[in-house]
């Protein structure tokens, strides 16, 4: 059975590092400029991936066209 285009998923690797004042940063590789600073790393997560729902949303509209369900994993 052939999956539909709505049931397509996504997944966007989500890289990290630690600033030298101890800031957290967290990047989404495939797409450029989501990145995002938090004071822990988990704040970081949740600001990178807000970020990376943003950027993708604003390519579906301008498309016009469904894209596939997102996922995030953490490296």
């Amino acid at each position: 059975m052939a999956s539909s285009p709505m049931t397509r998923e996504k997944i966007y690797r989500v890289e990290f590092g630690r600033e030298e004042d101890g800031r957290w940063i967290a990047e989404v590789p495939a797409l450029p400029g989501v990145l995002a600073y938090g004071k822990t790393k988990n704040e970081a997560l949740a600001k990178v991936q807000a970020l990376a729902y943003r950027v993708v949303a604003d390519k579906i509209e301008a498309q016009r066209k469904p894209q596939p369900t997102l996922r995030f994993a953490v490296a």
